[in-house]
């Protein structure tokens, strides 16, 4: 049985022979399914082309540090990079859209940011440097 994959590229005559990546899922550092949007298989499909892309964005978020690679990639990537939210870019997916040379929201799409947040773990010094 083939695993569903968290991308999946098209050409189209209108986007002047631009790659379209469509990503729609979570963010996470590594899948065990092969259904999450994780750096590594990002890196792969990015740059096994060139010229133009188009990339579609759905994604609830996920894994910060896992966005902040794929936003990187983004941005050293050579050619123009449009981001088009056809669903919602919320948390660590909103960071994803802003690496868009042009970003585009359909009408009823949604970005979500927030304020981060973090876990304190110890006693009560580890406590009070994580309240500071």
């Amino acid at each position: 049985m083939k695993s569903k994959k968290f991308w999946s590229w098209a050409r189209d005559a209108d986007e002047n022979d631009g790659r379209i990546l469509y990503l729609d899922g979570t963010i996470a550092e590594e899948s065990w399914f092969d259904d999450d949007i994780t750096p590594r298989l990002f890196k792969s499909e990015l740059l096994a082309g060139d010229g133009d892309v188009t990339i579609w964005l759905n994604s609830p978020g996920g894994d910060c540090v896992a966005a902040s690679q794929i936003y990187s990639m983004l941005m050293d990537y050579k050619g123009n990079v449009t981001v088009k939210i056809d669903g919602i870019a919320a948390s660590a997916a909103s960071v994803i859209a802003m690496a868009g040379t042009k970003v585009l929201m359909a009408p009823t799409a949604l970005m979500m940011i927030h304020n981060p947040f973090t876990v304190a773990i110890g006693d009560t010094e580890e406590m009070k440097k994580a309240v500071e």
